[in-house]
C-alpha cells in the first residue's frame, strides 16, 4: 500500500473515530459539536502551529551570513526540489536532531539543533535536511498537525466525560447503566485508538520523507549514515542545563525520536524503527 494512500485511510479512520465519539456523547448534535470544535482547533493549528513550535524551542532564525553552511545546504536543496526557500532556524541544544514546520511550502521553516551540526558531516547533514524538505514538499507538517489536533480533541472530550462522571454527570440509575459502555469507549479505548492512529500516520510519513529526501539529495547512503549516527547520539544524549528540552507533544516532528524509553510496543512509536529506515535507504 502506498504511503499516501495509507495516510489517507488513517486520517479517515481518525475522523471516523471523532464522529463515533461525538455521537456517543450526544447523538447527532454531539457529533456536530465535536466536528465544529475540531474545525476551530484545526484552524488555529493551520495558522499558528509553526510559530508555537518555533517559540517553544526558542529557535533562532539564521541567514546566509549567520550560518553559511546550514543556510547554503537548505538553499541548494530548495533549488534541487524546485521549492520556495524555507526559513532556516537553529535550536540551541546539544540534542542532535532536526525538524520542519509550516502549513505549506511557501510558509515553511526548517530547524537544526547545534547538536546535529556538531555531529554530522556536511553530506550527512544534507541528507537530513533533504528529509525535512521532503516533509515540507509532501505537506507532512500540516498532515501531522491535523492528526495530532483530532487526536487531541478526542482525548479532551474523553477527559470531559471522566470529569462529568466524577462530579455526577450521570445522575439517574438508567443513565449510569446506559453509559457504562460509552464511558469505557470514551475514557479508555477512544483516546488509545486515536493515539495509535496518530502515531501510525507519523511513522508512515517518515518512510515517505526518507524516500523523497534521498531522491532530492541523490545521496540515500548519506541519510542512512546520518540516521545511524543520530540514533546512537540520541541514546547517549544527556541534557545540559542550558539545553532546550524536547516535548512529548512535538516528538513526532523530529527526524529521530528525541525521547527514549516511553513506549511499551511498536504501536506507540512516534517513528519507525531506525534500523528499518536505514535498510530501506541502503537498498536504494
Amino acid at each position: 500500500m502506498g504511503n499516501m494512500l495509507k495516510t489517507t485511510l488513517l486520517l479517515a479512520s481518525l475522523t471516523g473515530l471523532l464522529i463515533i465519539v461525538g455521537r456517543l456523547i450526544g447523538g447527532t448534535f454531539g457529533m456536530i459539536i465535536a466536528f465544529v470544535f475540531a474545525i476551530i482547533m484545526n484552524f488555529g493549528t493551520y495558522w499558528y502551529s509553526d510559530k508555537i513550535v518555533l517559540r517553544m524551542y526558542k529557535a533562532e532564525e539564521v541567514t546566509a551570513s549567520d550560518h553559511p553552511q546550514l543556510y547554503g545546504i537548505v538553499k541548494k536543496l530548495a533549488t534541487l526540489a524546485n521549492m520556495p526557500m524555507p526559513k532556516v532556524y537553529i535550536v540551541h541544544t546539544s540534542m542532535p536532531n532536526a525538524f520542519a514546520t509550516g502549513r505549506d511550502p511557501k510558509h515553511a521553516a526548517i530547524a537544526a539543533t547545534t547538536g546535529i551540526l556538531n555531529l554530522l558531516t556536511p553530506e550527512e547533514l544534507e541528507g537530513v535536511l533533504a528529509h525535512e524538505m521532503a516533509h515540507v514538499k509532501n505537506r507532512d507538517t500540516l498532515i501531522s498537525a491535523i492528526a495530532a489536533t483530532i487526536a487531541g480533541v478526542i482525548t479532551m472530550i474523553a477527559n470531559w466525560i471522566q470529569w462529568a462522571a466524577i462530579f455526577g454527570g450521570f445522575r439517574s440509575n438508567d443513565d449510569r447503566n446506559n453509559s457504562i459502555i460509552g464511558f469505557l469507549v470514551l475514557a479508555i479505548l477512544a483516546p488509545l485508538a486515536a493515539t495509535i492512529i496518530q502515531l501510525a500516520i507519523s511513522r508512515s510519513r517518515e518512510f515517505a520523507a526518507d524516500e523523497e529526501g534521498a531522491k532530492i539529495c541523490k545521496k540515500p547512503w548519506a541519510l542512512a549514515n546520518a540516521l545511524e549516527k543520530l540514533e546512537y547520539g540520541t541514546a547517549l544524549y544527556r541534557p545540559r542545563r542550558e539545553d532546550v528540552k524536547a516535548s512529548e507533544s512535538t516528538a513526532h516532528m523530529f527526524i529521530v525520536n528525541p525521547l527514549k524509553g516511553g513506549g511499551l510496543s511498536s504501536l506507540f512509536r512516534t517513528h519507525p524503527a531506525t534500523e528499518e529506515r536505514i535498510a530501506r535507504l541502503r537498498a536504494m
